[in-house]
């Protein structure tokens, strides 16, 4: 036995700037040779090593970013090569469905779809797969990289598309790969291992809950229950484009679902489900584990804003524990604030997430947060303007990977009480129309606040108990940077 890991195999992008982890399958005590060459067939650098429980790992020394290169990997008798291969930057895209959501589906994708070519911009896309089978096996071994050219880059990440272009921009010579490693509607504690999740009592809870509802379902019962959620959201979906067809494009998402009716989001718990804590993460995440990135990208926290207060508990987990399996642990994490969506049941919980989001760029070093809250749509919880999204990630990417100057939202930094007023300071100057704030009365009610804008300051009258701004699962907002980045959501005291 003796299998490369498809991470290696022709149009591969290996990072540049750090040894180069080189893996895959072969016997218990097989020796195992990788041999880096340029196009001239210069030796760059090679690495040997054993194979240990069906496995082998080798790590090739850094290396500066360049094309054309050629990958050998020689087991015995058995040789594997990889040509066209590039030294770069390597990135992960995951997440949920945000993240997932296609290029040909996104504002102005068509377009991109067809005209783009660009050899060093490249996508290697995770199988999704819930389980361990055969037919998931046999579609990751025939899994290959794929450059953006006209005609094939429909199906990729319309989020990691934007970022990558934008980063092909900021550094015209280097190779840009992507790894999409996604899928829709999962929580974050289907990212987590179950170790990770029984550290914490949020953590085992999701564990807890699904248990509950999975116990005594076998497999064929979890299958039948599938196929027939399946079945139901995809009647549901055409009903939704049909309401969509018959309403103005502002329209809430109350007066879609009056016409389409409420979703029957409410996926069966089974063995097989990918919406099982500690699931995806072991079928597809760790296909791709150890390999050598520059960071990872991360659009998620939908499936979470009505079950839990201590997201950020999670996603704090989350980011060590993928900086342990990546073997790198000052890897950049840049990830994606939720934006506007009015169609969440509960009041306030996609507003309760973004501050828990906001806690973990704070608290988490070498963290990155997009602020997205303009670029929501008030109907449609996958909103299609992903070309800013993409393009602010590129921007944290500048800040957080390279060290270099690049906007970012303006936040309230802090405030103080002045001649019967509360001054709000700013991060940075903003325009616009001062709507969107709060304060909490002796009551303990909130009420809309009549903000003035003065230079660099927000000012308020009185001295409430509280104060909060774009606290709604889809606020009403106008403040905005002089680079068009939207302020960001803000409440005191936390």
């Amino acid at each position: 036995m003796f299998k490369p890991n498809p991470l290696f195999t022709d149009g591969c992008v290996l990072r540049h700037g750090r040894e180069i982890a080189v893996f895959g399958e072969a016997d218990s005590g097989a020796r195992v040779k990788a041999r880096l060459t340029d196009r001239e067939g210069v030796c760059l650098g090679a690495a040997s090593g054993s194979a240990r429980e069906g496995r082998f790992l080798l790590y090739l020394p850094p290396q500066e970013p360049a094309v054309g290169c050629v990958l050998t990997i020689v087991c015995g008798a058995e040789t594997f090569r990889a040509e066209d291969v590039a030294v770069g930057e390597l990135w992960l895209a995951g997440g949920q469905s945000n993240m997932e959501l296609p290029l040909m589906n996104a504002d102005g994708g068509a377009e991109e779809t067809a005209a783009h070519d660009d050899p060093l911009i490249r996508f290697f896309e995770v199988p999704k797969y819930a389980r361990f089978c055969p037919e998931g096996e046999e579609a990751f071994a025939r899994t290959r990289w794929q450059r953006v050219k006209p005609g094939e880059a429909g199906w990729v990440s319309a989020v990691a598309y934007w970022f990558a272009k934008r980063r092909r921009a900021d550094w015209p010579e280097m190779p840009i790969g992507v790894i999409d490693c996604w899928w829709g509607g999962t929580s974050i504690s289907c990212w987590l291992d179950e170790e990770t999740l029984r550290q914490t009592a949020v953590g085992t809870a999701y564990l807890t809950s699904w248990e509950e509802n999975a116990r005594g379902v076998t497999m064929d019962m979890y299958l039948e229950a599938e196929r027939r959620f399946t079945e139901d959201l995809a009647v549901w979906n055409k009903k939704v484009e049909e309401a969509k067809k018959q309403l103005p494009p502002d329209a809430p998402w109350a007066a879609v679902e009056a016409i389409a009716g409420l979703c029957p989001w409410n996926p069966p718990a089974g063995p097989g489900s990918p919406y099982r804590p500690a699931g995806v993460i072991h079928t597809m995440l760790e296909r791709v584990v150890p390999a050598a990135l520059s960071g990872i990208l991360y659009y998620q926290g939908e499936e979470d804003t009505c079950r839990t207060d201590r997201y950020d508990l999670l996603m704090a987990q989350l980011i060590a524990l993928w900086r342990r399996r990546f073997g790198d642990g000052e890897l950049p994490f840049l990830f994606v604030q939720l934006p506007g969506w009015d169609g969440c049941g509960e009041p306030e919980a996609w507003a309760r997430l973004r501050w828990q989001q906001e806690r973990v760029h704070r608290l988490v070093r070498g963290t990155g947060m997009a602020v997205a809250l303009d670029v929501g749509d008030r109907a449609n919880i996958h909103p299609t303007d992903k070309r800013p999204v993409g393009e602010r990630l590129a921007d944290e990417a500048l800040r957080v990977a390279d060290g270099r100057p690049a906007p970012e939202a303006p936040r309230i930094t802090g405030l103080c009480h002045r001649d019967g007023e509360i001054e709000l300071r700013l991060s940075e100057p903003v325009t616009g129309n001062p709507i969107g704030f709060e304060i909490l009365d002796t009551e303990g009610g909130w009420t809309k606040a009549e903000a003035l804008l003065r230079d660099d300051r927000i000012i308020l009258p009185g001295d409430p108990l509280g104060i909060r701004y774009a606290w709604a699962n889809y606020p009403e907002t106008d403040l905005r940077s002089a680079a068009g980045l939207p302020l960001a959501p803000w409440i005191w005291p936390e």
